[in-house]
């Protein structure tokens, strides 16, 4: 007898909601007038309850108001309800009251709760609620470090109500029938919907990692990442890309770049055809496909249906990592299309219960790491400080001998840290490449390691690691401008007086449409201030996203004489041109140089780089439009009153130094 198999189409997984989400759209009506004010009081209701909490953990707050804000987002953004939809709303406003009762009271006793269960976290990113499930095994024991699973969903159309159709899955029913015998607790991110995990769904999964690790006894030699179809992809992309930081991924049916992924035949799909260089090196920061080598460091057990769709993805996965001396591990389920076949699945977590079983080795002996940007920089006990050029196949490879340490001659790397605190080392001796040389540092008890960098063409210890000062670009400050919204950020408009008039109207409607884009589409409260408001706090702890020009905002007239650009009321040079500044305006990211800023950004004149066409429609086409910097030009029949459209004339990236290219 056949097994059963669970099925989900092709359109509905990539495209649109999952099928409980498909189910909400039947029989849709638009609220009535006493509806929608009902619904608003009972909102407003739980809002002005949680506020009036006394102070207590952000965290056990985020439990209650995740409930909340999904009633908002609903509210805003969808237009007409089933009944379906309704009783969800109804549950999530009492689900929301229950446990502002609870926190009131002092307890939150869904803490000690088996079963599946609704949680949230406040981001980092932007101050906003998160929302993430969780499945805590009968078996689970806070004494015991335990397993971690974290599970990608797939794809699904971002709308007003996916927060609690989300939330709906892991809260419902009795937490009895709901508890699973499994070895592991299951984490669920939400991965701010619909991105493929990249930007700030990327540092999603990782928020939720930490919080769950906070509130559980999970054993991080043992988290594992998995997900199907989308949420294959993310696993992919993020597995290979922080190979230290899991025990096993298990991709089910995910693609592994964009060009090749774009052109399968499907109506609703856009190809991606020859792109502008500054793009096509963009995508080597995203298409996991490139990262294939990284497979030697964490293992993947792959799964695909022989009929599905996107076979060609695991294939193209499978030669890359052939170049690389690996074979790929890739399990095909006979006659299946992209569906889960349980028996092919049930083999494909026997095999990750072994790597789990063993545990991480975090101090391998051996280690071999690729990457294409600062972004993806360490590997266990090595790290990557700089590059000879961004978006370049880099790549790192040691190993322990005895009491040495041996590294073949790295590839498009200036400077490479060998982490020896994770060695337990206070004293290194190193040999790199072609240096002939034995390199010879003893460590001091509180460094993390030394510093490695190519002088007068030979390797040299340069000193420790904390004591090396940054320069260039470097990891959490390389760029592009997107990258600046993946971690803490703050949007600063002007309020003097502007240079232009044309450009001051431009660079509001850039911020309104980015303020709009990402509490749509990021779901979040994008933070804003005027630049007379901006503490010396917000400088160190924040990315600064500066709107404006150097008479409206004063902070750009700050940071201006530190960039690579001239910027007056006539003219504006960039990359050796000259442009009229009445009706062209910079965007661009760098390192803040304020007082304070320099572990942070700053950026002019945008927000992400693709738009509300890109974020509608297809997450692989979330991908940097403008790199580094852009030059844009203002059509001088726009009116504020008309949809914003950028006119790019130039755009690309710095180089190592955040200098214009030659």
């Amino acid at each position: 007898m056949a097994s059963p198999i669970y099925h989900c189409s092709v359109s509905l997984l990539i495209l649109c909601a999952c099928p409980v989400a498909a189910s909400f759209g039947q029989g849709r009506q638009p609220l009535t007038a006493v509806q929608r004010k009902t619904l608003e009081g009972q909102r407003k209701e739980l809002q002005k309850s949680l506020g009036g909490l006394r102070p207590q953990s952000k965290q056990d707050r985020a439990d209650a108001a995740i409930y909340l804000k999904g009633v908002t987002w609903a509210l805003r953004y969808d237009q007409a309800f089933s009944s379906k939809d309704m009783a969800l709303l109804q549950r999530a406003i009492e689900r929301g009251r229950k446990r502002v009762k609870w926190l009131a009271a002092g307890k939150t006793p869904w803490n000690n709760r088996k079963g599946k269960l609704a949680l949230g976290y406040v981001s980092r990113v932007d101050g906003s609620v998160q929302p993430y499930g969780v499945i805590v095994p009968k078996t689970y024991d806070p004494k015991r470090p335990i397993r971690l699973d974290v599970v990608l969903h797939g794809s699904t159309r971002p709308v007003g109500l996916s927060e609690l159709r989300f939330m709906n899955r892991f809260d419902r029913g009795s937490p009895t029938k709901l508890s699973s015998n499994k070895p592991y607790i299951e984490l669920h991110p939400l991965g701010r919907v619909e991105n493929c995990y990249r930007w700030a769904g990327e540092t999603d999964v990782f928020e939720a990692i930490a919080d769950v690790t906070r509130r559980y006894n999970i054993d991080p030699r043992r988290i594992v990442l998995r997900g199907m179809s989308m949420g294959a992809s993310g696993a992919w992309h993020l597995g290979l890309k922080h190979p230290d930081r899991f025990v096993a991924i298990g991709p089910y049916c995910g693609y592994v770049d964009t060009h090749h992924f774009s052109e399968t035949p499907l109506k609703s799909f856009v190809k991606v055809g020859k792109l502008p260089p500054h793009q096509e090196l963009g995508l080597h920061m995203l298409d996991s496909v490139d990262y294939a080598a990284n497979a030697g460091v964490v293992p993947a057990i792959a799964a695909i249906g022989e009929k599905d769709v996107f076979f060609q993805a695991h294939v193209l996965m499978g030669k890359a990592m052939k170049r690389e001396g690996l074979t790929m591990v890739n399990l095909i389920s006979p006659g299946t299309g992209h569906v889960i076949d349980p028996v092919t699945h049930a083999e494909q977590m026997r095999r990750i219960g072994r790597y789990a079983d063993m545990g991480l080795n975090s101090t391998p002996r051996q280690i071999r790491f690729v990457t294409w940007t600062l972004k993806y920089s360490r590997c266990h006990w090595l790290q990557v400080l700089g590059l000879q050029q961004h978006y370049a196949r880099a790549e790192l490879s040691a190993r322990i001998r005895g009491n040495e340490i041996e590294v073949a001659e790295p590839k498009n790397i200036t400077r490479f840290a060998i982490l020896t605190s994770q060695l337990r080392m206070r004293s290194v001796r190193l040999r790199v490449g072609t240096t002939k040389r034995l390199l010879r540092r003893v460590i001091s008890a509180k460094s993390k390691g030394v510093v490695v960098a190519r002088r007068d063409g030979q390797w040299k210890i340069i000193g420790e690691f904390e004591k090396v000062p940054p320069f260039g670009k470097r990891p959490g400050l390389q760029g592009p401008i997107d990258d600046a919204f993946t971690s803490a950020f703050l949007c600063v408009r002007g309020s003097g007086q502007p240079w232009n008039a044309a450009v001051h109207t431009y660079s509001n409607a850039s911020l309104k449409r980015f303020r709009d884009e990402w509490h749509h589409y990021f779901r979040g409260k994008c933070p804003v201030k005027d630049d007379v408001d901006v503490t010396a706090d917000d400088v160190r702890t924040k990315n600064l996203i500066l709107f404006g020009d150097p008479g409206s905002n004063r902070l750009i007239a700050q940071v201006l004489p530190h960039l690579e650009l001239k910027w007056s009321k006539k003219s504006l040079r960039m990359a050796g041109k000259d442009y009229d500044a009445t009706t062209c305006l910079p965007a661009l990211v760098a390192p803040n140089p304020l007082p304070g800023g320099g572990n942070r950004y700053v950026v002019l004149n945008s927000g992400h780089t693709f738009r509300e066409a890109e974020l509608a429609k297809l997450n692989y086409l979330l991908f940097p439009r403008w790199g580094d910097w852009a030059v844009l030009q203002i059509d001088p029949s726009w009116t504020a009153e008309q949809p914003l459209k950028d006119k790019v004339l130039r755009a690309g990236y710095f180089n190592e130094q955040w200098q214009f290219r030659k």
